[in-house]
C-alpha cells in the first residue's frame, strides 16, 4: 500500500531556472562590407607582406641601359689611366721595372675586359618567342561511324584546346584509325588540299611506339629540333609544338601549336585529363570499327 501510494502520488515540478529563449547579447543585423581594404585598415593585416627586389625590378625595366653598362665603364676607365699617364710626367713607354707602368696596363687591361663583356651582352639577346601562323589549309575530317556522344566528346576537346591554349592542329588515332584530323594541316601538292594522316605508318614510326611504351604525354616544345619530326608530315610544315597525349593503350592525341614552349605546365595536366576523358569515352565504342574518314562532318 505504501509503495502504491508514493506511485500514485503527484510530484510537483518546480524547475528553479527559467529557460529565456531571448537572446539579449547577440546581434540582430550583420552589415557585410564589399571593401575588404576597410576591413583590413581597421583590424590589420599581420600575414606576410609580399617583398620587393628593386635591383631586379630596374634591371628589368632598363635592360638596354644595363647591357650597355660595361662598355661605358671600360671606356671612362681608359680615358682615365691615358688622362693620368700624360698629367704625371711619366713617360708614355711602359716600363716593366716601374710600378706605375705595371699598374697602368693592368687597369688597362681590366677596362677593355669590360669592353668586351658589353659588346658580349649587346650581342647576345634572348630570342623572343611569338605566335606564328601555320603555313597550311584548313580541314576537319571526323570518322562517320562514330555515334554523336564522341563526336560532341571530339569537339568539344577541339572547341577547348583551341580557344584556351596555343593548339591549332588535333589528330585523334584510335584502335588503328584515325577518328580525327581538325584545325590546320599540311598542305599537299594540288591546290585547297591537304595531308591525310596515315594512321598504319604512324605506328609504325618511333614517335607513336615511344609514346606507346611509356604510356604517358610527351611534349615536344620545340618541333624544329626534334629529328622525328618527319613522322609528322600531316602537321603545318612550321609548326612550333606539339604534344603527344595516349589515349589508353589503344591510341594517341597529336596536339600542334603555333607557339615554342607554348603549352603551360597546367595546360599539359589539363590536356592528359581530356586524354582520359576521351579514352572513356571512346572505349565504349570500340567495336565501331573500321572506322571510315568523312570530309565536312
Amino acid at each position: 500500500m505504501e509503495a502504491g501510494s508514493i506511485l500514485n502520488s503527484v510530484i510537483p515540478w518546480k524547475p528553479k531556472r527559467s529557460l529565456s529563449l531571448k537572446p539579449s547579447n547577440f546581434p540582430r543585423f550583420v552589415r557585410a562590407s564589399s571593401n575588404p581594404q576597410s576591413q583590413e585598415q581597421k583590424s590589420g593585416y599581420r600575414g606576410p607582406k609580399p617583398t620587393k627586389d628593386w635591383v631586379a625590378d630596374w634591371v628589368r625595366n632598363n635592360d638596354d641601359a644595363v647591357r650597355s653598362l660595361p662598355i661605358y665603364v671600360g671606356g671612362a676607365s681608359l680615358l682615365a689611366v691615358l688622362f693620368n699617364r700624360t698629367v704625371s710626367g711619366i713617360a708614355p713607354v711602359a716600363d716593366a721595372s716601374s710600378a706605375q707602368s705595371r699598374a697602368d696596363l693592368l687597369t688597362l687591361s681590366l677596362a677593355v675586359t669590360n669592353i668586351l663583356t658589353g659588346l658580349v651582352w649587346l650581342s647576345i639577346r634572348p630570342k623572343s618567342i611569338s605566335v606564328v601562323n601555320p603555313e597550311g589549309v584548313e580541314c576537319r575530317n571526323i570518322s562517320s561511324r562514330l555515334p554523336d556522344l564522341v563526336v560532341s566528346e571530339l569537339l568539344w576537346a577541339w572547341e577547348s584546346l583551341s580557344t584556351v591554349t596555343c593548339c591549332r592542329s588535333l589528330v585523334a588515332i584510335y584502335d588503328s584509325n584515325c577518328i580525327l584530323q581538325i584545325g590546320m594541316a599540311a598542305e599537299s601538292g594540288n591546290d585547297d588540299e591537304y595531308v591525310t594522316v596515315d594512321a598504319s605508318k604512324l605506328m609504325k614510326g618511333s614517335v607513336y611506339q615511344g609514346v606507346m611504351r611509356s604510356g604517358s604525354q610527351s611534349y615536344l616544345a620545340n618541333l624544329l629540333l626534334y629529328p622525328g619530326r618527319s613522322e609528322l608530315s600531316f602537321l603545318p610544315s612550321n609548326t612550333q609544338a606539339v604534344i603527344l597525349q595516349p589515349l589508353g593503350d589503344k591510341g594517341i592525341a597529336i596536339i600542334g601549336g603555333d607557339t615554342i614552349r607554348g603549352f603551360t605546365t597546367s595546360d599539359q595536366a589539363w590536356i592528359a585529363f581530356i586524354g582520359e576523358k576521351l579514352d572513356a569515352a571512346l572505349s565504349k565504342y570500340a567495336n565501331a570499327v573500321p572506322l571510315v574518314v568523312q570530309d565536312g562532318i
